[in-house]
């Protein structure tokens, strides 16, 4: 009996799909990092588990079960763990463990990538162009590569894992894969992939107006509250907010939450672990628990959005010749302004004023310090009416000369 279990993303599927071409009769659990522990133990105490070949691919046992596979492979027992997350590279002080983050050719490996490597090298499987077209569409969306390579196609395969879900998608996947023809994506799928990149987008911008912030020990951490296209939201919100070190994204359907960065200098795998989950330097992530539920949930649930800058002001600019106002959902108010002691923002009720270097310093401090964004033309004009005592069309009419007079009044140096 061959036995397999693994993740249950496009990665662990890829793994799935490999084994049923290697070994036809293939016993497939996909599993989650949440289940994994529990679903190995029960197997390993079957009758069933005494003469089975063992594979665990995309996904790492706890310790204990660790410990269980470890003895039943001093008894001669068969056991294969095959991972790429470093969070894993301790199984190779193990003979059975093969966890590779980052192959010789320094090009970011993959489970499904590996596995593949693997059986074609153990002789169980011959490579093909279509299973190696396949292969490094898997591996260059895990990787995130796709992006990087402008391969749209590695993300357009998820999408359709997506769409399709994961019967379908095997199914499909499967027939193509045993095909020997090429592997490409039907016309029909295209058409249903550009529905649902729409699709996507509108729940992008949706999530990204849900968005809140705050502090955990040295990080500034952007959470949501969301349930579909964690990868894609995770690294457009991390694109969209990057005075953010990581996104927090929090499914309270699965009882998971997802993290994701785009800065190299900020490990989410690391930050995870202290959370009892684990993944890739740039997207883990941990269960919803007695400890992360206070954290995720509790405090952030009645934090006010962060204020997304406007993107089509005509007015209020950045670099706007009388300074730049910012706000936030709180109603707090700030103008920035060059100057030849550099980049000064200037606080409107504490009257504070705080020098930076340049405008990108100032600029992360006040979204960092106060989840503020460059404030609305609509925001600033009624915010100017209520403190000049003027008509918003007459602001708007000599919108300068108001700000002027602004700064007069507050006492901002001219």
């Amino acid at each position: 009996m061959i036995k397999l279990f693994t993740d249950s993303d496009l990665d662990g599927i890829g793994c799935g799909l490999l084994a049923k071409l290697a070994f036809t009769e293939v016993n497939i659990s996909f599993c989650s990092y949440r289940n994994l522990d529990e679903r190995v133990a029960q197997f390993l105490q079957s009758e069933e588990a005494a003469d089975a070949m063992l594979w665990i691919t995309d996904l790492a046992v706890g310790k204990e079960v660790e410990q269980k596979l470890a003895e039943r492979a001093e008894r001669g027992g068969h056991v294969q763990v095959i991972d790429h997350h470093v969070t894993a590279l301790h199984f190779n002080h193990y003979p059975w463990g093969w966890v590779v983050p980052t192959g010789e050719d320094g090009k970011k490996t993959c489970a499904t990538s590996l596995f593949y490597d693997h059986l074609v090298r153990e002789g169980k499987l011959a490579r093909t162009e279509a299973l190696d077209a396949f292969v490094e569409l898997v591996r260059q969306y895990d990787t995130w590569e796709w992006e990087e390579n402008g391969n749209i196609q590695a993300k357009r395969l998820n999408d359709l894992l997506t769409i399709l879900g994961l019967d379908s998608f095997w199914e499909t996947m499967s027939e193509r894969l045993s095909s020997g023809q090429p592997f490409a994506l039907t016309e029909t799928e295209e058409l249903l992939l550009d529905m649902e990149e729409k699709k996507i987008q509108r729940y992008i911008r949706q999530k990204q107006k849900q968005l809140v912030q705050r502090w955990l020990g040295d990080y500034c951490i952007g959470v949501v509250f969301a349930e579909r296209h964690m990868s894609e939201l995770g690294n457009m919100l991390s694109k969209r907010f990057p005075h953010l070190d990581l996104i927090a994204m929090v499914n309270m359907g699965t009882k998971h939450i997802g993290f994701r960065t785009t800065h190299d200098d900020v490990n989410v795998a690391e930050f995870a672990r202290q959370f009892g989950g684990g993944g890739h330097p740039k997207a883990s992530g941990c269960l919803v628990d007695e400890t992360t539920f206070p954290l995720f949930v509790i405090e952030t649930f009645p934090l006010l959005p962060i204020y997304g800058d406007a993107e089509q002001n005509q007015l209020n600019k950045r670099d706007g010749a009388e300074g730049t106002f910012w706000t936030n959902h709180h109603g707090q108010w700030w103008l920035s302004r060059h100057t030849e002691q550099g980049w000064i923002v200037y606080a409107d009720e504490e009257g504070e004023a705080h020098a930076f270097p340049d405008e990108a310093s100032g600029e992360r401090w006040l979204k960092r310090q106060f989840a503020a964004g460059l404030a609305h033309d609509e925001a600033v004009l009624q915010f100017l009416s209520t403190r000049l005592a003027r008509d918003k069309a007459d602001i708007q009419a000599d919108y300068l000369a108001a700000v002027k007079q602004y700064k007069q009044q507050t006492g901002i140096e001219l």
